[in-house]
């Protein structure tokens, strides 16, 4: 399976056009969260059938789950943004959590940079941001995942210049 994962588009949609452009078709496309109002937007305009976001803290007046959980792959996924569990200070709390739900992995966005690291036995994920990036370099990032059952997730951040 291929997944493109994203966060922090905050309504501008130009560099996710370019993503969705360059790597669809993907099997599904998550959203970390802060679309601003934009998740009718983001599904009309990918193949992908399987289109799970969650609530960003810029998310005002929005429907979307704050989380949400899926299995992919046999692999158990935590999605949130992130600023619940005060991820700009740290993964800490955020990985308590995911342990607690028996997580293998948790993807957020939140902190606009971007992190693909596996600690204390769990993957934790951040796409950074299409929008506003915080990194250095300041190049918009989103990661693809590729798993196939019963195997390691691959993740892949990318750059978009």
């Amino acid at each position: 399976m291929k997944i493109l994962i994203v966060s922090d588009t905050h309504g501008r949609h130009d560099t996710l056009l370019k993503v969705l452009g360059k790597e669809e078709p993907c099997d599904m496309l998550i959203h970390c969260g802060d679309t601003e109002g934009g998740e009718d937007w983001i599904r009309q305009h990918t193949q992908c059938l399987s289109v799970p976001i969650v609530r960003g803290n810029n998310d005002f007046f929005s429907s979307l789950p704050s989380e949400l959980e899926l299995d992919i792959a046999g692999l158990h996924v935590f999605i949130t943004h992130g600023h619940g569990y005060g991820i700009s200070m740290g993964c800490e709390r955020l990985i308590e959590e995911a342990a607690s739900r028996k997580a293998n992995i948790v993807m957020c966005g939140h902190t606009h940079r971007p992190m693909a690291e596996k600690k204390d036995g769990i993957w934790v994920i951040n796409p950074g941001s299409l929008s506003y990036p915080r990194q250095e370099g300041h190049d918009p990032t989103y990661i693809v995942m590729t798993v196939s059952e019963g195997e390691e997730p691959k993740f892949s951040i990318n750059r978009l210049h």
